[in-house]
């Protein structure tokens, strides 16, 4: 009975900004890495930020680099993805993702569990 919930999206100009939440139950967060990914419609699921189990490593694509922060709360056993700066292309539905004693992985086949999903919509 893992649970990932994602929550804080909506609809948005652009420039502005979103936070979004992955609330995580039935799980020992902090052995898990969390990870961040996005699909827009008739799009490839696309990675956009990780961090290892450990906290000792982050990684970003390279799009949201400089606009997204991803962090996390061990007394909430929450995920966040700070989006600054955000900008149309952005549009996606966001999920979040959890790798026992993962590195911080790009590649979707490697994590457990998978949130439901938020939908981020950035208008021009």
């Amino acid at each position: 009975q893992v649970h990932l919930v994602e929550s804080g999206g909506g609809l948005v100009q652009a420039g502005r900004s979103l936070r979004l939440s992955c609330a995580a139950s039935g799980l020992p967060f902090s052995i898990y890495a969390m990870g961040w990914f996005r699909q827009a419609p008739g799009n490839e699921s696309e990675f956009v930020a990780a961090f290892s189990w450990d906290g000792g490593n982050t990684y970003y694509t390279d799009s949201v680099k400089g606009r997204f922060t991803i962090s996390r709360d061990h007394t909430k056993n929450t995920v966040y993805l700070q989006m600054n700066s955000l900008k149309p292309e952005d549009t996606a539905v966001y999920y979040c993702a959890a790798d026992s004693y993962g590195s911080g992985s790009r590649q979707r086949y490697e994590y457990d569990y998978w949130g439901q999903g938020t939908q981020v919509i950035v208008s021009s």
